[in-house]
C-alpha cells in the first residue's frame, strides 16, 4: 500500500539544502545519509519498468538507497535478520532489562558519541555478567544482546540500552543449566548501583587519558576539578535500570527484536505534515518508550566468537533438539526473498491481482536534483 502522507525523504528534499547550509558542522557521514534518503526510489538511482503478463498494467520501480537509516529500506533487512536469529532462540524464559544514562552524562555523550556509547555497552555488560555470576544471585555465565537507542520518541537525545537476556546460564563448571526464578531475573537496585560505579570509573579513566572532548557550554569541563564537581552529584543519584515484565515466550522475543533492531529515529507513519517550514509528527509521551537502533552487541554465550559452540551446549543442557542444518541455496531474486521472508508479493499485479509483473526494461540513474515528491 502506498502512503498518502509525507515521508522523511520528502522533508529532506524540501528542507535539506537549507538545513545543510545552516548547519555547517554536519559530518560527511550525516550528509551522505541525507543524500541517500533524498535519492531513494527516485530516477536518480535508476530502476526498471514492469508489465503484467495478463492485463498489461505497467509500473516504474526505482532502485532503493539501501541505507540503514532510511525508513523505506528496512523491511527486507529486518526480515532477514529475524530469520537468522530464529535458530538462536532457547527454550527458556527471556527477560528485558534497560540501562539508561543520566541527562548530565547524555550531554557529554552528545559530544563524544563513539566513546560514551562504547562505555555504556562495556559497563552494562560488566554489570549483568558480574551480578549474574555471583552465587548470591544466579551463579551462572549468562549471554545476552544489547541494542543501543540514542533518541527518544520526541527525538530528544536519550541514550540507553535495551538488553534481551535468556533466563539462565551455564554453571561455573559448565555441566548444567542454572535457571532464573520464574518471572525474576536479577535485583534491579543491585544492578543500578554497580552500573553507576563501573560507568563512572570508565568515564574518569577516559578523562584522565585525554580521550574526552568538550565544546560550547561544556568546555569548562576540560579542567579537572570542574569535571569532578560535575560528576559528584551523579555518584549519589539513582541511575535508571529497570526490568520489564518477562517475555511471554521465545516468539515474543522475535517480535520485540524485529520492532527495535531495524527502526530508524522516526518512521514515515509518524509524520503528519511538513507545511509552512515545520515538521509535525506523532509521539508518545512516556519516559522509556524509545525507538532508534544504532548498534547491537552480543555478550557471554551469545558473543560472536563462540556463539555456535555455546548455543549448542545450551541446547544440550536444556534438552532441546539439534536444529537441522540449513542447506545452501543459490542466490535468489530479491522479490522471491522478500515474499519468502515477509509473506508479501512484489510480483503480483496490483491492478488485476491475477498476473505476474515481468521486468521489460532496465534503466540507469539520471543526474540532477531529485524531485520533491516521489509517488513510486
Amino acid at each position: 500500500m502506498v502512503r498518502s502522507g509525507p515521508e522523511v525523504a520528502d522533508i529532506f528534499r524540501r528542507y535539506g539544502e537549507a538545513y545543510r547550509a545552516q548547519h555547517t558542522a554536519l559530518s560527511t557521514a550525516q550528509r551522505r545519509v541525507m543524500t541517500a534518503i533524498e535519492l531513494c526510489r527516485t530516477a536518480a538511482l535508476g530502476g526498471h519498468v514492469e508489465a503484467c503478463d495478463q492485463c498489461g498494467h505497467r509500473r516504474i520501480a526505482f532502485n532503493s538507497c539501501r541505507d540503514r537509516h532510511c525508513p523505506r529500506c528496512q523491511s527486507l533487512a529486518r526480515a532477514q535478520w529475524l530469520e537468522d536469529r530464529r535458530a538462536e532462540l532457547l527454550d527458556t524464559q527471556y527477560f528485558h532489562v534497560v540501562f539508561a544514562l543520566p541527562q548530565a552524562i547524555a550531554a557529554i555523550a552528545y559530544q563524544n558519541k563513539a566513546l560514551i556509547y562504547g562505555l555504556l555497552f562495556r559497563a552494562t555488560a560488566e554489570t549483568l555478567r558480574t551480578i549474574a555470576a555471583d552465587p548470591k544471585h544466579l551463579g551462572a555465565e549468562i549471554g545476552f544482546f544489547a541494542v543501543l537507542h540514542s533518541w527518544g520518541q520526541n527525538l530528544l537525545h536519550h541514550p540507553h540500552l535495551h538488553c534481551v537476556v535468556p533466563g539462565g546460564g551455564f554453571s561455573p563448571d559448565g555441566t548444567r543449566w542454572i535457571a532464573c526464578k520464574p518471572g525474576f531475573f536479577l535485583p534491579v537496585r543491585v544492578l543500578s548501583r554497580l552500573f553507576r560505579r563501573l560507568f563512572l570509573e570508565h568515564l574518569q579513566k577516559a578523562f584522565d587519558a585525554g580521550k574526552l572532548q568538550f565544546f560550547s557550554d561544556l568546555q569548562r569541563l576540560e579542567e579537572r576539578n570542574a569535571f569532578r564537581r560535575y560528576l559528584a552529584p551523579l555518584r549519589k543519584a539513582d541511575w535508571v535500570v529497570f526490568a520489564k515484565p518477562p517475555f511471554a515466550g521465545p516468539e515474543q522475543v522475535l517480535d520485540y527484536v524485529g520492532r527495535y533492531t531495524h527502526r530508524v529515529a522516526i518512521s514515515n507513519n509518524r509524520l503528519v505534515d511538513i507545511e509552512d517550514g515545520a515538521v509535525r509528527f506523532r509521539w508518545k509521551d512516556y519516559r522509556h518508550g524509545d525507538r532508534q537502533k544504532v548498534m547491537t552487541r552480543y555478550y557471554g554465550f551469545l558473543g560472536n566468537r563462540y556463539r555456535e559452540q555455546k548455543l549448542a551446549h545450551c541446547r544440550d543442557l536444556l534438552g532441546m533438539p539439534v536444529p537441522e542444518p540449513s542447506e545452501s541455496q543459490p542466490s535468489k531474486d530479491y522479490r522471491d526473498r522478500y515474499e519468502e521472508l515477509t509473506g508479501c508479493s512484489l510480483r503480483q499485479c496490483p491492478a488485476c491481482r491475477q498476473g505476474q509483473m515481468i521486468i521489460i526494461e532496465i534503466f540507469d540513474g539520471v543526474r540532477g536534483p531529485p524531485p520533491y515528491r516521489d509517488t513510486s
